[in-house]
């Protein structure tokens, strides 16, 4: 199994090392992610890949604990 931390960080290597997979990953990330990973994203689960630029940062907040919403673990969308 694959932490959500682990998986994040391979993908950022090879979109790094790849601008090949770099560029499928920002037009259809789940895609790219089966293609080169074997992580299967479910149809009920959005994900959106961006660039941050030098004069760009993103900061993505999770829905509160209290509100119910529990993220998916990507352990289980996916074996390697």
């Amino acid at each position: 199994m694959v932490s959500e931390a682990i998986l994040r960080n391979q993908v950022i290597q090879k979109a790094w090392e790849d601008p090949i997979f770099k560029q499928k990953l920002l037009t259809d990330p789940k895609l790219a992610l089966k293609e080169a990973l074997g992580v299967i994203i479910p149809d009920s689960v959005t994900l959106k890949a961006v660039e941050e630029g030098s004069d760009a940062f993103y900061l993505v907040i999770p829905p509160s604990p209290s509100s119910g919403v529990m993220k998916t673990d990507l352990t289980t969308l996916g074996s390697w």
